[in-house]
């Protein structure tokens, strides 16, 4: 059985459990693949419990789908989830994304157990380091096990999920003409790079528009859609202009750094 029918049957056993027993059941992180075929599961599926997709704030990359009975609200999502509150000691080497990903996947646990990983810098409030998302379940596995990224000796807490620090979301507007509203074409303007490399980071399933997966290089995008590079960050396209006198596309990106 191939990772998607692997992902289906699991989300029906999900969904089975929630239904028949009457509780909240969720299965594990989704990416946007995943997820757009668990919602595509959703809508195909007739179920007497309703499907959220959770990852502890509004716009989290990696979401749970969880299975809500009647009874059930919003207000029981962040039970499923914890903060790993991790903090590099002071004049400790500057940690990335990377670091803290490998060194939590160096304890051997999946990386379907941990969601986004915001990572803190010298300027915040709390110090360098970073709240990572996790499952509930595997939280007190982390917190008394990881004690190190690289050679980087770290402290760490746990938290729930509605004290994850997102800190200051610094943005830049950018502007630019492109030949088409194409996905490819808005991609390669956005992110610098030739229209080549955005249709194959496109193919390769790196791209995202409003969460969903794109994997089509002539999709048409509109105004206020948002789009994630894998890798390289995401950004909105925020105004769609009139034409230039070369009869391209006037665009204004919204770009989160």
């Amino acid at each position: 059985m191939n990772d998607d029918r692997l992902l289906l049957a699991q989300l029906e056993d999900k969904a089975t459990q929630a239904e028949d027993r009457y509780m909240i059941t969720s299965g594990d992180f989704l990416d946007s693949h995943q997820r757009k075929l668990a919602e595509d599961f959703a809508r195909s599926r007739s179920f007497g419990v309703r499907v959220s997709f959770y990852g502890g704030y509004e716009d989290a990359e990696r979401c749970l789908p969880v299975f809500l009975p009647e009874y059930a609200s919003s207000e029981d999502l962040p039970e499923l989830l914890r903060v790993i509150r991790v903090s590099v000691p002071k004049g400790g080497r500057r940690l990335t994304h990377r670091d803290y990903l490998g060194s939590v996947l160096s304890l051997g646990i999946d990386r379907e157990v941990t969601g986004d990983i915001l990572v803190r810098d010298e300027t915040s409030e709390l110090g360098p380091g970073a709240d990572i998302i996790v499952e509930a379940g595997i939280a007190d596995f982390i917190c008394m096990n990881y004690a190190k990224a690289g050679h980087t000796y770290l402290t760490t807490e746990i938290l729930p999920v509605t004290e994850l620090h997102i800190g200051e979301i610094r943005t830049t507007s950018c502007h630019d003409t492109v030949a088409s509203l194409r996905l490819d074409s808005i991609v390669a303007s956005a992110f610098r790079m030739s229209r080549a490399k955005a249709a194959e980071a496109i193919h390769r399933g790196l791209v995202s528009v409003n969460s969903m997966e794109a994997l089509k290089p002539d999709q048409p995008l509109q105004e206020k859609d948002k789009v994630v590079l894998r890798g390289k960050g995401r950004m909105i396209l925020s105004e769609i202009g009139g034409n230039s006198r070369k009869d391209r596309i006037r665009v204004t990106y919204t770009m989160f750094r």
